[in-house]
């Protein structure tokens, strides 16, 4: 049996939770977690935990030319996908399948111009609450990634993925309707990453019954307004099926932004509000709470020089 291999293109939270899940699943021979030379060396030496249990990473370095790997799962922030796409190259071979967990409605496309649009299939990652302290990642809930295919002739590598997802008993879910999904974790981001991070809260402060709550149904009810726009099937009723995936979560843990502002690095405010704002534009629409919001982010980002 010709044993799968996986890549992991970046070790943030979500590159530590599911790398670790796979290693574990498949062996860590066949879970190779792409870096520097200078991470390597940082990674080997200070270590990385999940939960406080030390994870043991099959560590290659992104200049060591290999076999290609049959998956390649990117789960670096959108502001480092530049970078992501040269440490990758030496992965990504003719019948390899790339997935993105990056944030926004973007990724897909950039990957797909870099490597080819046949190797990418549409991914979301859901419902999970993973929180990266220093080396440390926690998470109560794994939560799973949707996958599915925008064109037909994506079918066969979609199969080949559930099958590396089966055998590792990894949790995820075949959608239709794709792009539908990728739009509405976009708007669970736009309404959830830049609502706790401006108001220096966690996932509490925007579950059902939260202080700040209200505003974050708001932002999302504008991307709603703009995906109609585009003629996504985007519904308000998907509001609420957002906030019933939130509710499940940690409530003491935080989003990537809110994350982000503690560790003064900038944030996806572009990737978020940015869009919103770029695209009302277009379309003659207001969004006047993801204008507020993305003022807010830009005075706190503006504070960490």
């Amino acid at each position: 049996m010709n044993e799968k291999t996986v890549a992991i293109i970046g070790l943030g939270a979500l590159g530590v939770l599911y790398g670790q899940h796979l290693s574990e699943a498949l062996g860590k021979n066949r879970v190779r977690v792409v870096v520097n030379q200078e991470r390597k060396r940082r990674y080997e030496r200070e270590g990385v935990t999940l939960n406080g249990i030390p994870c043991d990473f099959n560590y290659v370095l992104e200049s060591e030319k290999s076999t290609p790997a049959d998956l390649i799962i990117v789960c670096t922030k959108s502001l480092a996908l530049d970078s992501a796409l040269n440490s990758m190259k030496n992965q990504v071979g003719d019948e390899s399948t790339i997935l993105s967990l990056i944030n926004g409605i973007s990724s897909e496309g950039i990957l797909g111009r870099e490597f080819g649009y046949e190797k990418v299939i549409p991914t979301v990652a859901i419902g999970m609450d993973a929180t990266r302290d220093g080396q440390n990642v926690r998470s109560k809930v794994k939560g799973w990634l949707q996958i599915g295919v925008d064109r037909s002739d994506k079918q066969k590598r979609l199969e080949a993925v559930k099958s590396i997802f089966d055998e590792a008993q990894f949790p995820y879910a075949v959608e239709e309707d794709i792009t539908l999904k990728i739009w509405e974790k976009f708007m669970m981001n736009v309404g959830v990453n830049q609502v706790v991070m401006v108001n220096q809260s966690n996932f509490g402060g925007v579950q059902t019954g939260g202080e700040y709550h209200d505003q974050a149904k708001s932002a999302m009810e504008e991307v709603v307004m703009i995906a109609q726009a585009e003629r996504i099937k985007l519904e308000n009723e998907h509001i609420q099926k957002a906030f019933d995936i939130i509710d499940t979560v940690d409530s003491d843990g935080m989003p990537s932004m809110r994350q982000d502002g503690l560790a003064k690095r900038l944030s996806e405010v572009e990737l978020f509000s940015g869009t919103i704002l770029k695209k009302a534009e277009k379309y003659g629409l207001d969004c006047p709470v993801n204008r507020y919001l993305y003022e807010e982010v830009q005075k706190i980002e503006a504070e960490y020089s």
